[in-house]
């Protein structure tokens, strides 16, 4: 199948029929009673079943033979730095390939994969607000970047936040990764982001690259940042009992990724969702990053928490769209009308002992991706990195 070049939203009428579960990203109602999605220059328009939509006269249409649909996938953290490669891990084509795992949103927690980084003032401010402009632009394979999170530095004051703020930059990256690592000082940074509307994350638990800190659950508290990234570890995380603590205390959304502790990960789990605090953890990868880039880590991450956590999987699929954009601010996540038709197909894989894509995801087993599709362009068929789907949609008519 031919890949489209991202040009902007598909113009015209899609209709996508033939659902066989719909999951919706909202944590309200993880799957809906529906088998039809209608979306018009890209946006959906209806959702429901065939007989009660309008889907007359379409553009395009996708018969999705009985797959599954789900919200494009969201990763809440990583780490882009120019184009589609990363010079850490010298990989070309990494955010092409995590869409072909499903993910159609990216949001940086900080462009530090750079070699040598700048430290002062305006060599941050320079990369942060060139990586908000290129990446506004620079869609590989139809995929959203949000970029341009520049790192707390202690030469940094109140004015360089707001005149970032002023040039479109609205979040930070992960506060421990620059020389700001103590309560005090990361809470005057927050204070200035959040007078000037940027939204902030903190790194959490040990180093993970050179020039990185400790930032310990005292200093998480203290700082009372918008998001706590990766409460996991990345790499080494917290204490079990600090963990819990910040899941009891802290105010920020709980972030879960990939790259983290997984022993940890089920542990902020299961907490959080005992303190009915569901609809604030988010997943992400911590990807591209010393232990590589996971094309699926968002998929694994997903059937992990699933499988290991014991919580149902459309729940856990919540997670990783509808409470990521939501936290995250982002026009993304959802099934529902108004929203961007940003959707994957998928099935469960071939030779699963699971019965269904869920009962198999319960199970451990990764589903098999047939279709993405960003903005109502395919922006993939057959995944290449997942395993081979029992069923795979068809565009039938233009």
């Amino acid at each position: 199948m031919a890949v489209e070049v991202a040009g902007g939203p598909m113009k015209g009428k899609l209709v996508v029929r033939n659902i066989g579960l719909l999951l919706s990203g909202d944590l309200g109602e993880p799957i809906l009673d529906a088998d039809t999605i209608v979306a018009v220059d890209g946006r959906i328009t209806a959702v429901g079943r065939a007989k009660n939509v309008d889907g007359d006269k379409p553009d395009r249409v996708v018969d999705a033979k009985g797959c599954t649909v789900a919200p494009g996938l969201i990763d809440s953290h990583c780490h882009p730095v120019f184009g589609d490669w990363t010079p850490r891990q010298n990989q070309l084509g990494w955010i092409e390939s995590c869409v072909n795992g499903g993910v159609t949103t990216f949001v940086s927690a900080g462009e530090v994969h750079l070699p040598c980084p700048a430290k002062d003032p305006i060599g941050v401010k320079a990369l942060a607000i060139a990586a908000q402009r290129t990446f506004a632009n620079f869609r590989p394979s139809g995929a959203k970047i949000m970029a341009g999170a520049p790192i707390a530095e202690k030469t940094m004051g109140e004015e360089d936040y707001a005149e970032m703020a002023r040039a479109g930059v609205t979040m930070i990256g992960e506060i421990g990764l620059g020389t700001v690592n103590t309560g005090p000082e990361a809470k005057k940074h927050v204070d200035w982001c959040r007078k000037h509307g940027l939204q902030t994350i903190i790194h959490t638990g040990g180093p993970s690259i050179p020039g990185s800190n400790l930032i310990s659950h005292e200093v998480v508290l203290e700082a009372n940042p918008d998001v706590i990234s990766h409460i996991n570890g990345g790499h080494t995380a917290l204490a079990p009992g600090h963990i819990c603590q910040l899941c009891e205390q802290a105010k920020g959304a709980i972030e879960i990724v990939h790259n983290g502790n997984e022993k940890a990960a089920i542990t902020a789990l299961k907490t959080a969702m005992e303190l009915k605090r569901t609809h604030e953890i988010i997943i992400g990868t911590d990807a591209p990053a010393g232990s590589g880039v996971q094309p699926l880590g968002i998929l694994r991450t997903v059937a992990f928490l699933a499988s290991f956590g014991g919580v149902a999987p459309e729940v856990v699929f919540c997670m990783a769209t509808g409470n990521t954009a939501r936290v995250r601010k982002l026009d993304a996540g959802l099934i529902a009308p108004g929203k961007p038709a940003d959707f994957v197909f998928m099935d469960k894989a071939q030779h699963t002992s699971g019965k269904t894509l869920l009962e198999s995801m319960s199970l451990g087993d990764l589903p098999g991706i047939g279709m993405v599709m960003i903005d109502g362009n395919v922006s993939c068929g057959r995944s290449r990195n997942t395993p081979p789907a029992d069923r795979i949609p068809e565009v039938v008519g233009h």
